[in-house]
Order: C-alpha cells, then sequence, then structure tokens
C-alpha cells in the first residue's frame, strides 16, 4: 500500500521535475575536472619522491608549485642540461615536536657531464667557515642562522646554507634537499631497509643499540639511530659523516634494486610519505631538467669523498680546510676532474658499501 501511494505521488510530481540532462553534464565536468587535478597532483608527487629517494629536492613546495612542476611534466620536454650538476643535501635531526635547527649532515652530490656516476662529497658539520651576516661560525650553524629563532624556515635554514656552501667551493648549486629524519625513517621502512657496511662497531648513545662491523640491513628506527650518532665515535662528526654517506649510497642503490626508478606505483608510494616534507628550490636547474639527467647515469654507485681538512682545533672540533690538499680538490669539483683527482689520491676516497 504504501509502495503504491510512493508511485502515485512521484507520477503526479514527476512533470515538475527540471531536466535531468543539465545537472548530469554539470557532474560530469566536475568529475573531470577533479579527476585533471588529481592527476597533475600525482604526477609531481611522483617526480617529488624520485627526487626524495635519491636525496635530490630544495626548498618547500606549495600545492601551486606541485601543480605547475606536474603541468611542465606534460609538457613538450626542453634539452637535458648536459653540463655537471651539484645537489647539496642537508640531514636534519628534527621532527613535529622539535623542529631542526641545525645541519647535522652536509652532503654535496656531484653530477659529472658525463653522466658516469654520482660522487657523494661530505662537507664537515664542525668547518669553520664565513656566513654572511653572521661573521665566523660552523657550517651546520649556516642553517640555524637562516631557519631563525621560534618555528624555524627550512627554506632560509638551506638557502643560507646554500650560499656558505657556494662560497666556500666555488660551484654553483643546482638544487638541493632538506630531509628531517622522520622523513628518513619512514623512506627507509618504505624501500624495506637499507645494507650499510660499517668499517667498526657502533653503539648507540641514545638506545644502547649496538650496531657490529660488517654489512648489516637497517630498518627505518635503526638507520636513524646510527645517522645521529656522533658523541664516542673515533673522530666524532667526521664519522657521522662517513656513516652518512654509507646511508645515502645505500638507499641509491637500494632504489635501483627494486626497480623503483621506473615503477609509478612505487614512486606514487613514496610520494605518500616524503611529498609534504620535501624541501625543493634551485639555482637554475629546474626539477624536470633533474629527472631528465638521472636515467642517463651509466652508474648509480655513488663515490664517496670528503673535503680535505686538517687536524680539529680547540675543544668545539673546529676545522679548518686542509691547505695542501683542499684546494686541489675544490679546483678538481670545479672543473668537473673529481675522476682524475680520486685515481690519483685512492687514499681520500670513502667506501660506500
Amino acid at each position: 500500500m504504501i509502495e503504491d501511494d510512493l508511485r502515485a505521488a512521484f507520477a503526479r510530481h514527476e512533470a515538475l521535475a527540471p531536466p535531468a540532462g543539465p545537472l548530469r553534464s554539470a557532474i560530469d565536468r566536475l568529475a573531470a575536472a577533479r579527476r585533471r587535478r588529481r592527476l597533475r597532483i600525482q604526477a609531481g608527487g611522483a617526480a617529488l619522491a624520485l627526487l626524495g629517494v635519491l636525496g635530490i629536492g630544495v626548498a618547500q613546495l606549495t600545492p601551486d608549485r606541485v601543480a605547475d612542476d606536474a603541468t611542465l611534466l606534460a609538457e613538450p620536454a626542453e634539452p637535458a642540461p648536459t653540463d655537471a650538476l651539484n645537489i647539496l643535501l642537508l640531514g636534519a635531526d628534527g621532527s613535529a615536536k622539535e623542529p631542526a635547527r641545525m645541519a647535522d649532515s652536509v652532503l654535496l652530490l656531484h653530477i659529472p657531464a658525463d653522466r658516469s656516476r654520482p660522487y657523494l662529497i661530505s662537507l664537515p658539520r664542525d668547518l669553520t667557515v664565513p656566513i654572511p651576516g653572521h661573521g665566523t661560525d660552523k657550517l651546520t650553524a649556516a642553517f640555524g642562522y637562516g631557519a631563525g629563532a621560534g618555528r624555524p624556515d627550512l627554506k632560509r635554514g638551506y638557502e643560507l646554507t646554500r650560499r656558505v656552501v657556494t662560497d666556500l667551493t666555488g660551484v654553483r648549486v643546482d638544487a638541493g634537499a632538506v630531509l628531517t629524519y622522520p622523513v628518513l625513517r619512514r623512506l627507509t621502512d618504505e624501500v624495506h631497509g637499507v645494507e650499510v657496511c660499517l668499517p667498526g662497531e657502533v653503539r648507540s648513545i641514545h638506545t644502547e643499540r649496538v650496531f657490529p662491523t660488517g654489512c648489516q640491513r637497517l630498518d627505518g628506527a635503526a638507520s636513524v639511530d646510527l645517522l645521529r650518532q656522533r658523541r664516542g665515535l673515533p673522530e666524532g662528526g667526521l664519522d657521522r659523516d662517513r656513516h652518512a654517506q654509507l646511508f645515502a649510497a645505500g638507499l641509491i642503490r637500494r632504489a635501483g634494486e627494486q626497480g623503483v626508478l621506473t615503477s609509478p606505483g612505487r614512486l606514487l608510494a613514496l610520494a605518500d610519505i616524503v611529498g609534504a616534507d620535501l624541501m625543493t628550490g634551485g639555482d637554475g636547474t629546474s626539477l624536470v631538467d633533474l629527472l631528465r639527467v638521472l636515467p642517463a647515469l651509466k652508474s648509480v654507485d655513488p663515490v664517496g669523498l670528503s673535503l680535505p681538512v686538517g687536524p680539529p682545533e680547540g675543544v668545539g672540533w673546529r676545522l679548518l680546510p686542509d691547505p695542501e690538499q683542499a684546494p686541489a680538490f675544490l679546483a678538481a669539483l670545479r672543473e668537473d676532474r673529481l675522476a682524475q683527482w680520486a685515481a690519483r689520491h685512492p687514499d681520500q676516497v670513502n667506501r660506500t658499501r
């Protein structure tokens, strides 16, 4: 009875209903617009994830910037860069509760013009350097000066550190990244661990975890624990720099082993992890340009190098560039001759596995 009454009511009012065609068209247009926007964000996220896996990126991206870069991915490609590239990587011990105020690890990733293989160059955090507007201090302090007090601005911290590194090395920094430890932890777990081969035992002062000598696969929590260690190590911050090189090289190799660079699904999964925290910005080379040069690398197995420094001075472990070796090393970096320099100085090459 109720069903019959309802049908009769609908029949009486059917003529008053507006035509469904325009409404359906409007819904279809809205759905199509949302699909296009989602695809643009996913494309941008995939690009960001790729940079995150390789440790490549710079200043904080806004949603508009993501969409702009994603749109560029769909446009006809400009010629890829053919000269050498330098990417600045800053590891920061920060979280949502305790924002990063110093760059604990400073790495310069050099990609030579011949695209033979990448070079991971450690710049010691305790290196004494001129900091524009702040006199002379340790390299690690540049990030804090730039980021400011209160809620640190990671983009400004990166930018001031970039200026200091450019002045120190004499090379243009094309792009860079600030990666906090929480991001590295989630990224490591997403690739199911990173293999790190330690030259000596490391005992954590934070968790009492023991990292034995030799090769071991570390999950995200263990990786971050290792990267935080400095006190108690024979050479303090220099040993932490070497561990950062080992980890970065292992992460790059792990990504290559898993085919991450050729799997859109894996890239999107990583984008969900690192997209909000990845920092990006550049000085001459766009995000899209960087993506186009990566497949040209003949090997993704990095060579580990360090800026030659003298013995530590004073109680604060302040370091200065070695007056004999550092000038020749920096000249080789500026002139894209690191392969020849490493061949002539095998004792200066750091193991990355």
